[in-house]
């Protein structure tokens, strides 16, 4: 068997483009093409894959579309693959500054998955060894690989600090801290951490206590403290109060060359912006007034040691006008001279066109620009602007001037002579052919022409040289990837407009009788994308059975299950003013599940499946002062079971048992259709949560007459067993 044909270097970099590519469209292949890249990357491997497989780990991580669970799985796989290209003495810079990039984004997930998992210990010692070899090479390396070594510091020092006293109950998924740590884990004792954190804040600060004259490490670093500020309060002060005695403008005192003064502008500014916004951001700060004093020392001493020199030869002086031999006077009357006025030039003799007529300019390249590539928006944004601010004088001048060049035009132009009245003999042509000579034909003189005039030849009329139909050829029909594509294409779209229009104010509506979408706002755009989601598709489904057996992006339908999938998401993100557009929706779902189930047949149902995971979204965030859960469960058409386990489970939390109860009790109230159900909800809490089982009993004791007898007979069996116990 013949061995494989090597490719080359410029081969293999396409195909990893290729599968670039492929994840860039779709993040599920992320875990697949990593496992694949990976075993390619060693010592001997060539310098453009190496560069390829580090620039790709470090976009890879710091992907938003990768979520966060993938990412800390990921970052397991690759700890290996960069501890080994981090531990190489000769490796390429560009290489280190991705790898270094790679190991700032994926520290928190280590660290989090260490947190979880104390008996890990090999994972962590390779997290370790990274951080040991990036914190060696932080001083020595090129400027482009300390930049990454100063993110990944920053990025240490936000892990192992203790973040703001958030809700204990529920906690940030997002944030992770020392906070997060037990305070007896085997692997990561909070104290070794929390003084590592002090110890790289200090070597973080330092750049600005040295007479360090690189701006861009400077810049550097203070764009990485705004972080920290405002994520660690408990470190902040000490930030700002370094930040504050730091002088930007301090080697401003030595010679300035042109380099040195970009420097020294580039981290005043930097260091002046940070603080504004530190102020705009929190003008209660105990060092706000500090700060502000300083933003105004460093904008003062900036005017002197920069303004300085223009200030002192006074402002610009007027030329126009002035005789330039003679010195020059402020305030001298400018007068209107031959210089000042518009030339527009003549035209040459011969035809010309009507741009060539309007065309004043003598810029040859401005001549060849054809303006009818601009777009009409684009030519009103320009045109109407200038014309409000151009002179009236010069736009006077041009006007005569394109007159004077119409009237030559005219002048130049002979007078056409009549053919029919035109003497004899004479041909139009004849350069000596004078018409004031010659007098016009009378009437007999025109008959007598055309009675000696030779016969008229008749017309030779070439054959008729008809065309075939011609008809453009099909376009190559779409796969169903790419028709999936598109289509999810349009619903963000279609989602980026509703994001634009305007939340719905208190305004009158027409009520029930009003047109669905008759108006350009946002509750048309959710009539409409409700509707297109839940009917277009209606009867065209098949039975789950048959959808679950090809993959969902096979399915010409998917477009409707993306455009539920976008209606949820934009929902959760925002879930307490979006509630109504929920109710809305899962309103059309359960409209049109009961139209297909009136049709008979197989039908495709999607209500029970949407309002599940609704409430599965929105569950996790609510508080025990929400009121949303109660009006979405009294305004969505059906309730089932399986909603008000939902609801029961909220009872796991003894702060959100009077939420959970309250709501159940609205819907015994105001729902009788579902009261039995909701009652039998509040009795299974009863039974199963000790905290709810007072509130419980209250209401069931008031909804259920025979409740309170029940719960009083176990009472009094357990009375006569105690009695029989103390007698015996």
């Amino acid at each position: 068997m013949a061995a494989p044909v090597a490719l080359s270097i410029a081969e293999q970099i396409k195909q990893l483009d290729d599968a670039r590519r492929l994840v860039l469209s779709d993040a599920n292949y992320y875990p697949q093409i990593i496992q694949g890249i990976l075993p390619i990357i060693n010592r001997e491997a060539r310098i453009e894959l190496k560069r390829w497989v580090a620039d790709f780990l470090a976009e890879t991580f710091a992907s938003p579309t990768v979520p966060s669970q993938q990412k800390e799985t990921l970052s397991l796989i690759v700890l290996e693959t960069l501890k080994s290209m981090l531990e190489n003495p000769h490796e390429d810079s560009a290489v280190v500054k991705s790898v270094v990039q790679t190991a700032a984004s994926i520290y928190p997930y280590v660290f989090r998955w260490i947190v979880n998992n104390p008996y890990d210990g090999p994972t962590w010692e390779r997290m370790t060894a990274i951080k040991s070899r990036i914190l060696r090479i932080w001083d020595s390396a090129p400027t482009g690989v300390r930049i990454c070594c100063i993110k990944f510091a920053q990025r240490v020092v936000l892990v192992q600090t203790a973040g703001p006293d958030a809700d204990q109950r529920r906690g940030n998924p997002v944030e992770i801290s020392l906070s997060m740590v037990p305070h007896n884990h085997p692997l990561i004792p909070p104290r070794n951490l929390e003084a590592e954190a002090s110890g790289l804040l200090d070597r973080m600060l330092g750049v600005f206590q040295e007479n360090v004259s690189d701006a861009v490490l400077v810049n550097a670093t203070l764009n990485s403290l705004s972080i920290l500020i405002r994520a660690r309060p408990r470190i902040s002060n000490k930030i700002l109060n370094v930040i504050l005695n730091f002088n930007p403008l301090k080697q401003a005192n030595s010679p300035m060359t042109p380099k040195l003064r970009v420097m020294v502008k580039s981290m005043e500014k930097t260091t002046r912006s940070l603080l504004i916004h530190i102020n705009k951001r929190d003008p209660q700060n105990p060092l706000a007034g500090r700060i502000q004093q300083y933003v105004e020392r460093m904008m003062k001493s900036r005017m002197e040691i920069f303004d300085e020199p223009s200030r002192k030869r006074g402002p610009p002086e007027p030329t126009d006008g002035l005789d330039p031999t003679k010195r020059q006077k402020l305030g001298a009357q400018v007068t209107n001279s031959a210089a000042s006025r518009l030339y527009v030039p003549p035209l040459t003799p011969g035809p010309h066109t009507i741009a060539e007529l309007f065309t004043i300019t003598t810029d040859e390249a401005l001549k060849t620009f054809d303006v009818a590539q601009l777009s009409e928006d684009l030519v009103l944004k320009i045109g109407i602007p200038i014309l409000q601010r151009i002179d009236s004088d010069t736009l006077n001048q041009a006007i005569e001037g394109i007159r004077n060049r119409y009237q030559s035009l005219n002048a130049a132009q002979p007078e056409e002579l009549n053919p029919e009245t035109a003497p004899l003999g004479v041909e139009e042509d004849d350069d000596d052919y004078e018409p004031d000579f010659y007098s016009a034909e009378d009437t007999e003189q025109i008959l007598n022409k055309l009675d000696t005039a030779p016969p008229e030849e008749p017309e030779v009329r070439a054959p008729d040289m008809a065309l075939g139909t011609f008809t453009l050829s099909p376009p190559p029909p779409l796969t169903p990837d790419q028709a999936a594509q598109i289509g999810q294409g349009t619903v963000s779209r279609v989602f980026g407009v509703m994001q634009t229009l305007e939340e719905p104010g208190k305004k009158t509506k027409a009520g029930m009788n009003r047109l669905a979408a008759s108006a350009y706002d946002r509750d048309a755009w959710i009539t409409i994308i409700t509707r297109l989601a839940t009917r277009a598709a209606a009867g065209l489904e098949e039975p789950s059975d048959a959808i679950k057996a090809e993959p969902e992006t096979s399915s010409p339908l998917s477009l409707f299950n993306n455009i539920r999938e976008s209606l949820y998401m934009y929902v959760v993100e925002d879930f307490r003013k979006r509630i109504d557009i929920a109710v809305a929706w899962l309103c059309e779902e359960w409209y049109n599940d009961r139209i297909q189930m009136k049709l008979g047949g197989e039908a495709v149902l999607h209500y029970e499946k949407w309002v599940l995971k609704v409430l599965d979204g929105i569950v996790p965030y609510l508080d025990a002062r929400d009121k949303v859960l109660t009006r979405f469960l009294s305004e969505i058409p059906g309730l089932s079971s399986a909603v008000l386990d939902r609801v029961k489970g909220l009872c796991r939390d003894p702060a959100m048992v009077n939420l959970a109860l309250t709501s159940l009790l609205y819907l015994v109230m105001m729902r009788p259709p579902v009261r039995e159900m909701a009652l039998d909800a509040v009795e299974d809490v009863w039974a199963t949560y000790d905290d709810a089982k007072p509130i419980a009993a209250k209401y069931l004791s008031k909804w259920r007459p025979g409740f309170a007898d029940r719960l009083k007979a176990p009472e009094d069996d357990t009375k006569d067993t105690n009695d029989v116990t103390a007698a015996a």
